[in-house]
Order: C-alpha cells, then structure tokens, then sequence
C-alpha cells in the first residue's frame, strides 16, 4: 500500500527504538489523537487509528522484523515477507487497555485492588522558635491515629460473624465493563460499587469501630526537628500515617515546619543578615565592637573610617546546613553609623575645633522651621511670589 506512512514515522522513534521508548511514543501520539478528547475530528481519529495500527506491529518482535525487512508489504495478501498478517482492530483491546489505563482509568488487564495497599500520609503543621530552627530541637505532638480495632480484629464484623465475599466481584474487588468501541470491543476495570474494591460485603458491622475495621485515639509523637530547617519544610516520619488496607503498610507523617521570625536575625539559606549601630567615633577611629551573633556576643574589631552601611563577613557564624551539621554558613553584619541627635556644650565645642582643623566652614543654625529659611525666603521672591498667593 504505497499511500501508507512509515510506522516509525507515524510514533516519531527510530528503528532500534526499544520497547519501553516505543511504548512511551505511543501513549503521547495516542494521547494526542484520542477520540475522546477530539470529538468529532475525523482527521484525529484516522491519526489514533493508524498509530494504534503501528504500535500494533512494531510491539510485536515477529511482526516487528518481517516489517523490518519487507515494509508493509509484509502484511499483504501474497507479499514477499512469508504468511500474511490480517490486521484486526478487534485485537487491539489488550493494547488500548495497558496503554490507556493511566490516561483514561480504564484497562484490559485486571489489577487486584483488593490486594494489601498503603495507607494514606497525614499531614500536619509544627511551629518552632527562630533559635530551635537553627539548632534543632524535640518538641511531641498530639494527633488522632487510625488503630486496628480491638474488638473485631480490623476485620469490621460483629465478633461471631465473618465478612462475607461480594457477590458483585465474586472478592476480586473490581468489575468489568465491556462496550464496542470504534476500534472493537474495550473494556473498562472500576471499583466494585458493592463492596467499595474491599471484595467482602459485612453484614453485621461492628459496634466499637462501625464496620471501619479501625478506631480513633489520641497519640503523642515526638518530632526530631534538624537543625537548619527552614520554614515551610517538612518531616517526615515513617509509619505514622493512616493504616493500611489488607495488610498493606500504614501511611506516612508530614510535618511541616513553621518557623517564628526572630526580632534581630534574618536568613537566607544557610546564612544570616543583621544590622549593628556603630557611633560615628567609633567609625571614625575604629576599634572593637561586641555584636549579637546566633552564637551568643561576638567580639569585632572594625577599622578606622568605616562607613555606614559597610557589610563585614562572620564566616561560619550562620545556620548548620541539614546534609552536615558542622557546616555552617555566614552571618553578614551591616554596620550603621548613628549620628546623635542631642550634643552638649563640650561635644559641640570639640566638634567645631575638629571643623576648623579640617577647614570645615561650619554655620549656626537658625531658630526657623525646617524648609522656610532663608534661602526658600530669597527664592520665592525671585520667583515674584506674593503674600497671600
């Protein structure tokens, strides 16, 4: 059939393609062209219809290498490529059904959901200091948990009577539909709606845990927070979920870490932001300051002529990373110079014989409110302002 497109053209793989890729190429083109998301397009269906057809050959190792060495004219009545293949959508049902069971819930092959299954994670929130964040700390919680029932033994009947096996599913947990479909006979797997996927029907439930198999109570959980958490990370601890389902293992608990901002620390990372005020002396002269570190007091010498604003690097003074506590990463402090707002008569005195022996010129203040001295005066009348405009 000349007018035919390549198969490997049509899922976009090269020869020598493997299976798990060609499979992963089919479910995209797949997905892509399927009828039920292009209703009505005939043009996405003929696309669905001839990479079905593709993957129907190349995931096939026999059929795959008469292709390989014939073409398509491997498959035609009396080609050259041995036997012929009558190509039949109605076989395509196993094949839609692996592909598609993911994308669209449904599936040919039949998966046990009344086999063990994991219990589902909890999930909650814990707050801790700005200080604990950094070192860590042990803090217990209390949480309501899911435990067998002592009563019924998890099993949610009445002591002296069994669960009996659901009549729908015959205990298989699923159903099956069947419906004819543009490419033959699909079938779909759902839950069974009788028994909910367990495969057992109770008929006498149990008092204490109202069939559920499980019952509620309160439990205390101690946290290990690591040092170097930030907030908005989580803990996980194994085991403490919600229990499994026939046997299956319980679930997990997700504790998300808030973390209280600290009055004089910032973070980022692993590192640490704060500001220490300096006197203008001591900026001036230089010398040795004591500044808060998350440590405790630190001793730091700054060197004449600082200016405002200068950042100095405290290496290895900041938070332990979580790989390795011993780790740490820097505290940058910024250095802001304070100017004093009230002078005695001797400061301003010596700040003037400083003035005149730096040739500063330095002129007395006068008593009128910021922003109408004199020289606002001199430029509204240069501008031809007038009282009362």
């Amino acid at each position: 059939m000349a007018d035919k497109r390549d198969y490997y053209e049509v899922l976009g793989v090269e020869k020598g393609v493997s299976e798990s890729d060609l499979k992963k190429a089919y479910r995209k083109v797949a997905k892509k062209y399927h009828p039920d998301t292009n209703p009505g397009d005939e043009e996405a269906a003929e696309k669905f219809k001839e990479a079905a057809e593709a993957y129907a050959v190349l995931s096939d190792p026999e059929k795959r290498a008469k292709y390989d060495q014939f073409g398509h004219a491997a498959f035609e009545q009396g080609g050259g490529g041995g036997s012929p293949f009558d190509f039949n959508f109605a076989d395509m049902s196993d094949i839609f059904g692996d592909i598609f069971g993911d994308m669209f819930g449904g599936g040919s092959r039949q998966r046990a959901s009344n086999g063990p299954m994991r219990g589902a994670d909890i999930k909650t929130t814990m707050r801790v200091s700005f200080t604990e964040a950094v070192f860590g700390t042990q803090q217990e919680i209390e949480l309501p948990l899911k435990d067998e029932c002592n009563v019924c033994n998890g099993t949610g009947s009445q002591p002296g009577h069994q669960p009996e096996t659901c009549g729908k599913c015959a205990g298989k947990g699923q159903v099956v539909y069947t419906q004819q479909s543009l490419f033959g006979m699909a079938r779909t797997i759902q839950s069974c709606p009788d028994c909910g996927g367990s495969g057992k029907i109770i008929k006498f439930k149990c008092s204490n845990c109202a069939g559920t198999g499980y019952v509620k109570s309160k439990k205390r959980i101690q946290v290990a927070v690591p040092a170097g958490i930030d907030n908005g990370q989580s803990i996980r601890i194994r085991g403490k979920g919600e229990p499994g389902i026939n046997g299956g293992e319980r679930g997990d608990l997700l504790v998300t870490i808030l973390v209280d901002r600290d009055p004089v620390f910032q973070r980022q990372d692993y590192d640490l932001f704060s500001s220490e005020p300096i006197s203008f002396t001591q900026a001036a002269l230089g010398g040795r300051i004591t500044v808060n570190t998350i440590d405790g007091p630190y001793e730091l010498d700054i060197k004449a002529g600082t200016q405002t604003d200068t950042k100095v690097k405290l290496k290895g003074k900041g938070v332990p990373t979580l790989r390795n506590k011993n780790q740490r990463g820097d505290h940058y402090v910024t250095l802001v110079v304070q100017v004093p707002d009230k002078l005695t008569e001797e400061q301003k005195s010596i700040l003037h014989q400083y003035a005149a022996v730096s040739g500063v010129e330095v002129r007395a203040a006068t008593d009128q409110p910021a922003g109408t001295g004199s020289l606002f005066g001199d430029h509204k009348r240069k501008k031809g302002f007038k009282k009362g405009l």
